[in-house]
């Protein structure tokens, strides 16, 4: 199944200041979750994100920050997303049927063994497992367009 920019909506999960730090590789996860928040708004793939108890953990890291609406962020203190309702009638409200996720989950990403894991238990579940770059070429459908040649500088 491709992906369809009209069916989507991304969820950002957790791409804090004192949470990003911990995570393996994280700035190329940061790079990655910038690349698809570019390409949803020049898209427009609605987007959520969230804050794992912010007060302790911080706000998001400023580099994602700035391309958000302070509006569509949603702190937390489960470590599920689906655990708070608010968040939940937030994904359901664009009424779009493919949630793309990225960012940062302490389970997923501290340690390569652990997102491995998780990667593995996301499959499973039927969960599929795509890079940013698939996600956004996919969005874009074909090359010589606008949103391709404003996304491409993104992608190099």
């Amino acid at each position: 199944m491709l992906l369809e920019a009209e069916r989507s909506l991304l969820l950002l999960v957790d791409a804090q200041t004192r949470l990003v730090p911990a995570i393996h590789d994280a700035d190329a996860c940061v790079r990655r979750c910038r690349l698809l928040i570019e390409a949803a708004r020049r898209l427009e793939v609605p987007f959520v994100a969230t804050e794992q108890y912010p007060q302790g953990l911080g706000p998001t890291v400023p580099e994602l920050a700035a391309l958000l609406e302070p509006a569509k962020v949603h702190a937390k203190r489960h470590f599920s997303c689906a655990a708070k309702p608010e968040i939940v009638a937030a994904l359901e409200a664009h009424a779009r049927p493919v949630i793309v996720m990225c960012g940062m989950e302490a389970h997923m990403s501290r340690e390569p063994a652990s997102r491995e894991i998780a990667l593995q238990r996301l499959q499973g579940h039927g969960v599929e497992i795509v890079t940013a770059e698939m996600v956004v070429f996919e969005w874009l459908r074909e090359a010589a367009t606008p949103a391709f040649r404003a996304i491409l500088p993104l992608v190099r």
